[in-house]
């Protein structure tokens, strides 16, 4: 099982749908920075939560909202871009997901607090919410959701 933890900023507001039977499945968008070669760099993320495991913090993430998520990588899709480039596209399903302490501060969220959740609490909360660095690589799954005009942060 590969794991990672990516910081960010959402791009959008969750996304709720249902599947065929009736399970609820909410997807974020996260634009994390990543430095490269002394540039900065947007790098996209699909974020899949499957059921009602964070239902109490979804309402206080909205387009903009700095998060902090550990997951599951899901396998790598490769697509074309625009300008016609190949990419790879990046998805992770979470289990854990934590109001960042960075960035700005939203106004119905927990501003500078380390709040957090988790369906597998052997993580450890602690050092997920103390991490200063994000880990980030692709971009989010289906191609790119947002062009860099659209960054939120």
């Amino acid at each position: 099982m590969n794991h990672a933890m990516i910081g960010g900023h959402l791009g959008a507001d969750p996304e709720v749908r249902f599947t065929s039977s009736g399970q609820k499945v909410t997807t974020l968008r996260v634009a994390a920075r990543a430095r490269r070669s002394g540039k900065d760099e947007t790098i996209w993320w699909k974020v899949t939560i499957w059921g009602d495991q964070f239902d109490k913090m979804i309402p206080y993430f909205k387009k903009g909202s700095p998060i902090f998520v550990m997951g599951e990588l899901n396998k790598p899709e490769i697509f074309t871009d625009r300008d016609g480039k190949p990419q790879v596209s990046m998805s992770l399903t979470a289990y854990n997901i934590s109001f960042s302490p960075f960035g700005r501060p939203d106004s119905g969220g927990s501003e500078g607090g380390h709040d957090s959740h988790s369906s597998h609490h052997s993580h450890g909360e602690t050092a997920f919410a103390n991490a200063a660095e994000p880990i980030a690589h692709g971009q989010g799954k289906g191609g790119p959701a947002f062009s860099d005009d659209e960054v939120p942060f």
